[in-house]
C-alpha cells in the first residue's frame, strides 16, 4: 500500500494529499496511508500543561506558529487576501462557532442526525413490553418448504462427502423425524425472516460453518473455491444473507458491526464469539457502547451477541463467557440477555428481534456441547406456534407434592434432568430461567405461587459462586428464600484440570439432589470441601494410584486438603 508524507503546516498539500488518498482507495480498493508530520499544540487537553513533561519541546511549540496563522500569511503575501479578508472570515468563523456552542448548552442530550433519521420509526422501550414476548411462529408448511431449500444440493455442485451427509440428515429433519436440532432450528429462523423482508449480516471467527461445525451456513464447492448459501435461494423475493469469516480481533471487528446496527435497524446484525471467552478482547465496545450509548447519547442499536458458554472441562480460556459480567452492565431496559436450552426457544427469541415496536442489543449465551445433545432438540410444531419462553417449567412436576425447586439456566438444566430421572424423583421441579435480563418477574412469580407448597428453591449454577448469574439472581429475586449450589468462588473461571472439573461437576448435581452426604448440604453449598484445590486433587490421586476418587469420599468434614 501506498505512504503519501505531508506537511501537516501545509494546508494546502494536506487537503490535496486526502483527496488523492481517496480517489486512490475508491479507484483501486486498496489500502492506503497518510503519514501526517505535525504536533499536538496542547497536553492532553487544553487545561493540560504539557511541559511537566516535555519543557524542551514545548518550548519550541509556543514559538511555532499554527497551521491558520502560516496559511493566513501565504495568502497575504501572494495577494489573494487582505489583512481585513482575513479578519472578516476570522470574525465569521468565531460567530458560527459561539452561536452553535450556544445552542448545545441549551440540550440534555445530543442527537445524532444520520443515526437517528434511521430509528424514526422505532420507539423507546417501556418496563411493560417485556411482560410477556410476542408470537413469533410460522406456519409449518412454510417451515418445510425453507428447511427443505436449505438441505437441498443443487445438481451438478460437488460438494465434500460430509457436507452431502449433512444435508441429508437436515431434510431427515424436516421430512421424516420433525425433531430439530440447534443448528437446524438456527438456521429456519434465518430462512424466515429473508422471506420476510430482514435481511441477516453475520460475522465472527469461523461463523460460515460454526466454532463447532455445526451451522454450515456457506457449504464450499470441493477441489475449488465456489461456495453455496443455501439461504440465498430460497426465492426471488427474499432478503439476503451475508456471512463472514471475520479476522482474529475481537475489538476491531464487534466495533464495527456495532456501527453497522446502529446505521440497519431495519436487518439482522450478529457478531459471534468463537469462544464466549474471548469477549474480553472486545470489552470496551460492550462497556462504553453496546450497554451504554442508549443512556450515554440516545443512540438505540440491535446488535444481535452470540457467546458460546458452558463448562465441559475445556480450561480456564474456554468455558465462561462471563455471564456476570453482562449482568453487571444491565440496567433501565438496555439489552437483552438469555441463555436458551431448546432450539425453538432460540428460533423465537431470534425472531422476536423484529416483531417488537422497539429494538434492543440481545446478548445470547449459546451452548457447546449441546448442539448435538440428544435431549436437546425441538419438535417442528414449537417453531409453528408461541413465541419465545422467558422461563420453563418442568412439565413433569405435580405442584401438589413438589417440596423442592430448583431454578437453573443453560445446559446444567440437562443434567440435572439425567439425575432427576435417574432417581426417579417425584418431589422436585427443575424451572429453566431462559431471559435473565429483563428479569422475568411475573413468570417467576406465577411459579412460585404454583408450586406454593415447596420448603427448599435452590439456584444451581455450574459458575464459581462469585461469578455466573447468581451474583444478580441474589440482588434482583428476593421473592423466596434462595439457596446457592455453585462451584466455590474463584479467580479463575474454570480449572485447567479435567479430572478436578469432573468432580466439582458431579459434586454440583448431588448436592443439588441431596444425595451428598456432607454436614453443611442445608446450608448454602460453595463447595467448601474441595474448592479450588486442584493441585492437591491431582496429587491424593497419584497417592492412591488411581484415576478418580468417589466425590462422597470428599465432604465438609473430610476436606481435600
Amino acid at each position: 500500500a501506498p505512504v503519501f508524507h505531508v506537511n501537516g503546516d501545509d494546508v494546502e498539500a494536506l487537503a490535496y494529499t486526502i483527496q488523492l488518498a481517496m480517489a486512490y482507495r475508491e479507484k483501486f480498493k486498496n489500502d492506503v496511508f497518510i503519514d501526517l508530520l505535525c504536533y499536538r499544540k496542547y497536553g492532553h487537553n487544553e487545561g493540560d500543561e504539557p511541559r511537566f513533561t516535555q519543557p524542551m519541546l514545548y518550548k519550541a511549540i509556543e514559538k511555532h506558529p499554527d497551521p491558520m496563522t502560516i496559511y493566513k500569511g501565504k495568502l497575504i503575501a501572494q495577494g489573494l487576501l487582505t489583512e481585513k479578508d482575513v479578519a472578516g472570515i476570522s470574525k465569521h468563523l468565531n460567530e458560527v462557532f459561539e452561536k452553535n456552542l450556544a445552542g448545545a448548552k441549551q440540550r440534555e442530550k445530543v442527537d445524532i442526525p444520520f443515526i437517528h433519521e434511521k430509528w424514526a420509526n422505532i420507539r423507546k422501550a417501556v418496563k411493560e413490553d417485556f411482560d410477556a414476548s410476542p408470537e413469533t411462529g410460522v406456519n409449518k408448511n412454510k417451515l418445510k418448504e425453507i428447511g427443505q431449500k436449505i438441505s437441498h444440493v443443487p445438481e451438478g455442485l460437488n460438494l465434500f462427502r460430509k457436507t452431502v451427509r449433512l444435508q441429508n440428515a437436515r431434510l431427515d429433519m424436516i421430512e421424516k423425524t420433525e425433531m430439530l436440532d440447534w443448528a437446524m432450528a438456527e438456521l429456519l429462523a434465518y430462512g424466515t425472516l429473508l422471506e420476510e423482508g430482514v435481511a441477516i449480516r453475520l460475522s465472527g471467527q469461523d461463523s460460515a460453518r460454526g466454532t463447532f461445525s455445526h451451522r454450515h451456513a456457506v457449504l464450499k464447492v470441493e477441489d475449488s473455491e465456489e461456495e453455496y448459501v443455501p439461504l440465498n435461494n430460497l426465492s426471488k423475493s427474499q432478503a439476503r444473507i451475508e456471512v463472514f469469516n471475520s479476522l482474529l480481533s475481537e475489538y476491531g471487528v464487534l466495533g464495527f458491526e456495532y456501527g453497522y446496527s446502529c446505521l440497519t435497524p431495519s436487518s439482522l446484525t450478529i457478531w459471534e464469539a468463537q469462544f464466549g471467552d474471548f469477549n474480553n478482547g472486545a470489552q470496551i465496545i460492550f462497556d462504553q457502547f453496546l450497554s451504554s450509548a442508549e443512556d450515554k447519547w440516545n443512540v438505540m442499536n440491535d446488535l444481535v451477541i452470540y457467546l458460546p458458554h458452558g463448562y465441559e472441562g475445556q480450561g480456564p480460556e474456554h468455558s465462561s463467557a462471563r455471564l456476570e459480567r453482562f449482568l453487571t452492565l444491565s440496567a433501565d431496559l438496555h439489552m437483552q440477555i438469555v441463555n436458551c436450552t431448546t432450539p425453538a426457544n432460540f428460533f423465537h427469541v431470534l425472531r422476536r428481534q423484529f416483531k417488537r415496536p422497539f429494538r434492543k442489543p440481545l446478548i445470547i449465551f449459546t451452548p457447546k456441547s449441546l448442539l448435538r445433545h440428544p435431549r436437546c432438540s425441538s419438535h417442528l410444531n414449537d417453531l409453528s406456534k408461541g413465541g419465545f419462553k422467558e422461563v420453563i417449567d418442568d412439565a413433569e412436576a405435580d405442584p401438589k407434592i413438589v417440596d423442592k425447586v430448583i431454578f437453573c439456566s443453560g445446559k446444567i438444566y440437562y443434567e440435572l434432568l439425567e439425575e432427576k430421572e435417574k432417581l426417579k424423583s417425584t418431589t422436585i421441579a427443575i424451572v429453566r430461567l431462559e431471559q435473565l435480563y429483563p428479569l422475568p418477574k411475573k413468570q417467576l412469580k406465577a411459579i412460585i405461587a404454583k408450586y406454593s407448597k415447596t420448603e427448599t428453591w435452590l439456584w444451581v449454577q455450574e459458575e464459581p459462586y462469585n461469578m455466573g448469574a447468581w451474583p444478580f439472581i441474589h440482588m434482583e429475586f428476593t421473592d423466596v428464600p434462595l439457596k446457592v449450589i455453585s462451584r466455590p468462588a474463584s479467580g479463575s473461571t474454570a480449572t485447567g484440570s479435567n479430572k478436578f472439573h469432573y468432580i466439582r461437576q458431579r459434586k454440583i448435581i448431588e448436592k443439588a439432589f441431596h444425595t451428598c452426604v456432607c454436614p453443611n448440604l442445608d446450608y448454602d453449598c460453595k463447595m467448601v470441601c474441595i474448592g479450588n484445590r486442584w493441585k492437591s486433587f491431582e496429587e491424593e490421586l497419584k497417592k492412591l494410584k488411581v484415576d478418580m476418587i468417589d466425590t462422597k469420599d470428599i465432604t465438609g468434614v473430610n476436606q481435600l486438603k
